[in-house]
């Protein structure tokens, strides 16, 4: 019985973990200027929530366009000249090694300045599981702020906390 609780547990466990791929802004034309506030990429942004081993996928055309990956500070003031990575493939996917915020701008001229930008906060490895975060320090860094957990989010959380329980009870 033991057994079977562990591999029902270990099953669930890697379930949500899982790692995605996530089209930025939820289709493949989103990598442009976005035309009012509201169609902004850090609006579809703060309301993801991004993971470690998720990846951020772009599709755009490379004649046009490129994806450039930048520091806060790079971000902020649209310069391009000390870029910790340039993509120009048009087809461009960004695995979210680490925890924090990463920043990509348009690596077209101008475009940045009109709104061409994304900023995407992945939460750390010791809150994925449950799918709590914390709220960051303004000391820690500067982004966009993360939006709540919906109650579903909340349920699944609060059901692994009730199931690993349960688990410990029935091998102990």
């Amino acid at each position: 019985m033991a057994l079977l609780s562990s591999m029902l547990f270990i099953s669930l466990f890697i379930s949500f973990t899982e790692a995605r791929e996530l089209l930025i802004g939820g289709n493949r034309n989103a990598w442009k200027i976005p035309s009012s506030e509201s169609e902004s990429l850090n609006k579809w942004a703060e309301a993801s929530r991004f993971q470690i081993g998720d990846s951020i996928v772009w599709n755009y055309d490379p004649s046009k366009d490129s994806v450039v990956q930048v520091s806060k500070k790079d971000y902020d003031s649209c310069s391009t000249s000390s870029p910790i990575a340039v993509y120009k493939d048009g087809n461009t996917k960004v695995k979210l090694d680490r925890s924090g915020p990463f920043y990509f701008i348009s690596g077209t001229e101008g475009q940045c300045e009109k709104g061409q930008k994304l900023v995407t906060v992945v939460l750390s490895g010791r809150h994925q599981f449950f799918h709590v975060s914390p709220a960051p320090s303004p000391v820690e860094f500067e982004g966009p702020a993360v939006a709540p957990t919906s109650g579903g989010t909340s349920l699944r959380g609060g059901f692994m906390v009730i199931f690993g329980v349960l688990v410990g009870l029935l091998l102990f």
